[in-house]
């Protein structure tokens, strides 16, 4: 335990360390220490039993495996002997491996019998072992280029052999007669083209002038091709994007699934996995799951052949029966599509019943109804209008749909009279609302506010009314009396002198009310019956009929 002393000057020479007053604390290997290091990284475990200040408990105590880049050295030959020795091939004579590991073609007397053509020894390298995850699975880990570099040199040689065989043939054929001279032509054309093919897939020399700084050009390269064309890996440069495989050069997903298919150039190899024979296959797959689910013996990891034949069988009635429906179809409905037979040419050359009555220059005079054709030009497109005239609605006008243009007889201004309408139609709108708006200011300060007029000025009746029904009787009586006065008045002889003498000015409610009651309507469609039948029919007032 360290006293409060010893621990305050332990804190100051911390402080000092950090601060630079003091030198770093050394390790056991001594390296200095960081002095800004938390207590809590810096101090070792108490099952580590460290005597000496250390960073070495944070250090990775883990061997790091790297034989990644150790290299298989495969196909090499040690040692070549000159005669066969005892425990060797007996085929090939090489001491890498036993007779019936020998990969060499089997030889009509062996290396044993023969003391000739002795292989040479392998490296077999035993203390080699990979033991990372990457390089076990290496598939080039040893591979060596050249023996394929020999192999194509081959097959380019065996290929222009068989083309100057094929072209001599031909021209045998040509000299014996057997072969036409455009039949002679136009197979060569195809061997021809093979070859441009082959050319444009890589595989041929390309030669190619390449200018200098100075100006001019060099001679010719050989095998220099063009590459305009972007690797995968570089379509999208987002690392979360489609992962690219190093190894297999492979990038299954999409790169760029949210651009249009028709600027992509590349869909990802998924896209190409899914074509060709991949679609026939999934059917055969589907069909024999099917077919077994119903109890049928067929199964395509078991019996692959018998499964494919199945499926073309099934395929082949499927055909079958769609035919026949077509045909049973066909034969009780027929075929508009089809083209007319001899029957129906000549039925519909026949007469008919419509009588139709020409005069002598062949117009039509009755028989025959004539569509009405309109005064106004058709189609008719003036002013560098695109659209006539009415192809275009608004707010009860009509217009070019062009240039949205409300004037006839306008010139076209194309998207900028569209451009113009549609300001002027928003600034209509803003001045109308501003006009609203400065109404609605005025009328709120105006000091007619709260006003309201008095009914019985104009004559409004509110929702809560209250008649004295005696009163209204009296006062429908008086309204009644009053009409008829006025019927009788209408004769200038009978009508009398008026005075408002003894007549009182202010109207009741209920004279008001049997005004509104018996007051004529225009839009009644019993106004205009006859008053004395409407008597008759419903007795004196003519309620019924207001």
């Amino acid at each position: 335990m360290l006293s409060a002393e010893e621990r305050r000057r332990q804190r100051e020479l911390e402080e000092a360390r950090k601060a630079g007053l003091a030198p770093a604390e050394l390790d056991e290997e001594g390296k200095e220490i960081n002095p800004h290091i938390p207590a809590f990284m810096a101090d070792a475990p108490w099952y580590l039993n460290a005597g000496a200040p250390s960073l070495k408990h944070q250090r990775n105590w883990k061997d790091q495996v790297t034989d990644e880049m150790r290299w298989y050295d495969r196909g090499a030959k040690v040692f070549q002997a000159n005669k066969y020795r005892k425990g060797a091939c007996q085929n090939c004579g090489s001491m890498s491996h036993s007779t019936k590991d020998c990969m060499e073609r089997p030889r009509t007397k062996g290396a044993r019998w023969t003391n000739k053509n002795i292989a040479a020894d392998e490296k077999v390298e035993d203390d080699f072992e990979l033991r990372t995850f990457d390089a076990k699975r290496d598939r080039w880990n040893g591979y060596n280029g050249d023996e394929w570099v020999k192999q194509a040199e081959r097959f380019e040689k065996v290929e222009a052999m068989r083309a100057e065989i094929r072209r001599k043939e031909l021209l045998e054929k040509k000299l014996a007669g057997e072969v036409e001279e455009e039949e002679l032509e136009g197979q060569l054309g195809q061997e021809e083209a093979k070859i441009d093919e082959t050319e444009e897939a890589g595989f041929a020399k390309v030669e190619k002038r390449v200018r200098t700084a100075g100006g001019g050009s060099t001679g010719s390269v050989r095998n220099l091709r063009i590459r305009e064309d972007t690797a995968k890996y570089l379509l999208n440069l987002d690392p979360n994007s489609a992962y690219y495989d190093p190894k297999s050069r492979s990038m299954r997903e999409d790169p760029n699934p949210e651009k249009d298919p028709s600027q992509k150039t590349f869909y990802g190899d998924n896209f190409v996995r899914q074509s060709g024979e991949v679609g026939g296959f999934k059917d055969l797959n589907v069909f024999a799951i099917t077919t077994h689910e119903r109890g049928q013996d067929v199964h395509m990891q078991a019996m692959p052949s018998q499964a494919e034949l199945a499926f073309q069988q099934f395929k082949q009635r499927k055909k079958a029966l769609e035919g026949a429906t077509k045909e049973d179809i066909l034969a009780k409905y027929g075929d508009a599509a089809a083209a007319p037979t001899d029957d129906i040419k000549a039925l519909q050359a026949s007469a008919s019943e419509a009588y139709v009555e020409y005069d002598a220059a062949g117009r039509v005079l009755r028989g025959q109804e004539v569509k009405a054709k309109s005064r106004y030009e058709e189609d008719v497109l003036i002013n560098n209008h695109t659209a006539v005239w009415g192809s275009w609605w608004h707010d009860g006008q009509w217009g070019y749909a062009c240039c949205h243009s409300t004037i006839k007889q306008s010139y076209c201004v194309g998207a900028a009279g569209t451009v113009a309408a549609a300001d002027a139609a928003e600034q209509l709108a803003a001045n109308m609302e501003k006009k609203a708006a400065e109404d609605e200011a005025r009328r709120k300060e105006s000091k007619l506010v709260g006003h309201k007029p008095a009914a019985d000025v104009w004559g409004e009746a509110g929702d809560d009314l209250q008649l004295d029904q005696d009163k209204l009787r009296e006062a429908l009586k008086r309204q009644e009396k009053h009409e008829k006065e006025d019927d009788e008045e209408l004769d200038d002889r009978k009508r009398k002198y008026n005075s408002l003498a003894g007549q009182a000015l202010d109207v009741t409610q209920e004279e008001m009310e049997a005004y509104r009651i018996k007051k004529s309507r225009g839009d009644d469609p019993l106004a205009f019956i006859d008053k004395e039948k409407a008597k008759q029919q419903g007795g004196a007032g003519e309620y019924e009929y207001v």
